[in-house]
């Protein structure tokens, strides 16, 4: 018979998968940095900087303030040990563990024979040249390298990028593997090396799976990173195709063969109209007693339905929605408290002035009493966390008054 899971069930199983039951550590070390990554698998990279980086907040959220530091170190940029995670297109740009790319040579492939993903080409002629160049003088920039391969004046074509011709053969380069991201610069512009300066030896001597073997392990790691999850949600975790193209690697090969080895089980969830699967590893917690700002890029909410039918949480991120039209704000943060989506704050470091700004908060309609009170504390250790001094609340939203009269106190 299959197993039916009540939608409060679902929900606390999914968020002890992504590390929000783990036992927190005094002061989080590289152990806490391993542990969180084995939970959330991969860390999204984003350029938005209002607040602080994307691939440094899903790590904050379970683990507390932290060194950031220590993903400094796990990029192989700073202090001893071996590099623990390399850049590249996991399930969008993202920080992924180093072993993940043996699992990536299929991907790479595919971006050979498509010559790259995002509808432009780069110049073929240049990339020996790019590349003998990265051999010689790397790590680079696009920028080290744009005055000698430039061809002409940019344009400002493809969604109104404005790349340079070395910046398209490296982004290229970098899709096939034919060089790897060493990390990035002050001004967060990619640092490109060869994958042999980049990556360990046993990483690049690991055999190459089959597209299907690999296709399968992703799929094993984003049901145990999910707990419970559809196929859609196990196709999303890392941009895999749900509907393969003829004769490619499947998801539904992959989530058979786990049934039939037992890693996962088919469920049903109450009010969820897709087939379940939970993982053979997935805990479910009496209680979940988290307190904590979800980022935007969070594994959490990557998928807006799987949000929605979570949380009963609609979620949209408004960066690109004009000022006019935005309901919540500009950078929204859900806040989680206990085990539900309680509410969303629009938020903005101010470090020139050390303020943390709340231009906005919002209440969901199913937000407890205690919701602003909790809200201040989150919001003084976010604070803190960042450096800043003092946290001042706007008039927007119908949680402002409340929570501001929380943080007087």
């Amino acid at each position: 018979m299959t197993e039916t899971l009540t939608a409060v069930q679902a929900r606390r199983i999914a968020l002890a998968a992504q590390g929000f039951c783990d036992r927190p550590h005094a002061a989080p070390s590289m152990r806490t940095f391993d542990r969180t990554l084995a939970r959330t698998g991969v860390l999204q990279v984003d350029s938005v900087n209002v607040l602080q980086r994307a691939h440094y907040m899903p790590l904050y959220s379970r683990m507390g303030p932290y060194d950031v530091g220590l993903l400094d170190r796990a990029q192989g940029q700073a202090g001893p040990g071996p590099r623990r995670v390399v850049e590249y297109w996991a399930h969008v740009q993202a920080l992924m563990p180093v072993d993940l790319w043996p699992l990536m040579q299929h991907r790479r492939e595919k971006y050979r024979g498509e010559r790259g993903k995002w509808g432009f080409t780069a110049d073929a002629d240049l990339e020996p040249r790019v590349l003998a160049a990265v051999r010689d003088r790397g790590p680079v920039t696009a920028r080290d390298l744009e005055r000698e391969f430039s061809t002409g004046p940019r344009t400002k074509e493809h969604w109104g990028w404005n790349w340079s011709e070395s910046r398209k053969v490296l982004d290229y380069l970098y899709l096939v593997g034919d060089v790897a991201i060493a990390g990035r610069n002050s001004q967060f512009e990619v640092v490109y090396d060869l994958p042999e300066r980049v990556l360990p030896a046993t990483v690049l001597d690991a055999p190459t799976p089959t597209p299907q073997e690999a296709v399968t392990e992703l799929v094993r790691r984003a049901a145990r990173s999910h707990g419970v999850a559809s196929a859609a949600c196990l196709a999303d975790y890392y941009r895999l195709r749900l509907q393969p193209a003829p004769g490619g690697p499947s998801v539904k090969v992959a989530i058979d063969e786990l049934v039939e080895a037992g890693e996962l089980t088919p469920v049903t969830v109450q009010g969820w109209k897709r087939q379940a699967y939970v993982h053979r590893e997935a805990r479910l917690p009496r209680r979940v007693g988290a307190r904590t700002l979800i980022s935007p890029f969070d594994p959490v909410v990557w998928e807006r339905a799987r949000a929605d039918a979570l949380f009963d949480f609609f979620y949209r991120i408004e960066i690109y929605v004009p000022a006019e039209k935005r309901l919540h704000g500009y950078y929204v943060l859900p806040f989680l408290l206990g085990d539900r989506l309680v509410g969303r704050v629009d938020l903005k470091a101010d470090r020139a002035n050390r303020i943390l700004l709340v231009p906005g908060a919002f209440a969901e309609d199913h937000a407890p009493a205690e919701t602003a009170a909790e809200l201040a504390v989150e919001l003084r250790r976010l604070a803190g966390w960042l450096g800043l001094d003092d946290v001042v609340v706007g008039r927007h939203g119908d949680l402002s008054d409340a929570l501001r009269a929380a943080l007087g106190r």
